[in-house]
């Protein structure tokens, strides 16, 4: 296959066990954040190898963000982040419907709570997850949720889309806390 001419995948995300997949992958991404902050200060947090890249803090709060954002509505529930008081501890200078999506590098320099402020967001956008999972049969998975894509966004495919970001999201994290200089890694 030629560079550039890989298209998404939009088949179908169904059969035996996809809800375990699902489950499974999710319970994934939140032990590869909690590696990634674990023993970090907020020069850690905030380091950035260039200036427009993104940090360890803003990572961990996107990875929880995106999640709770985007499973809420799927599950028929008012997100985390307004409805059990997440934004108002963070107190971050961004409107509550912020994700991170399209933050300019100034925005990104502005987030960094302490870990087990992202942690604990974290853990609970992943528990709403997984409660929600525990819902979800088989069949759920062909239902459209997004007809503003040709084709139309399955249940599935979304689910799928936003577990593929948040591992992306993770794994930056950790290579980013390997990037650390030995003089910021615990500070």
């Amino acid at each position: 296959m030629r560079v550039g001419s890989a298209r998404r995948s939009v088949e179908r995300v169904t059969g035996t066990g996809a809800r375990q997949v699902l489950t499974d992958g999710f319970g994934r991404v939140g032990p590869v954040v909690r590696a990634a902050l674990e023993g970090t200060g907020s020069a850690a947090r905030t380091w950035r190898p260039t200036p427009r890249a993104t940090t360890l803090a803003w990572l961990a709060w996107h990875v929880a963000r995106v999640q709770d954002a985007q499973v809420a509505p799927l599950a028929g529930t008012e997100e985390l982040w307004t409805a059990d008081g997440w934004a108002e501890r963070f107190a971050l200078p961004f409107e509550h419907t912020a994700t991170g999506y399209g933050q300019s590098p100034q925005e990104v320099a502005l987030v960094d709570p302490a870990p087990d402020l992202l942690l604990g967001y974290l853990d609970a956008s992943t528990a709403q997850t997984l409660a929600y999972l525990q819902r979800v049969e088989d069949d759920d998975l062909d239902t459209v949720v997004d007809t503003s894509w040709d084709p139309p966004v399955t249940l599935g495919v979304r689910l799928v889309s936003i577990l593929d970001d948040c591992a992306q999201h993770a794994g930056q994290a950790a290579y980013l806390r390997g990037l650390l200089p030995d003089d910021v890694a615990h500070r």
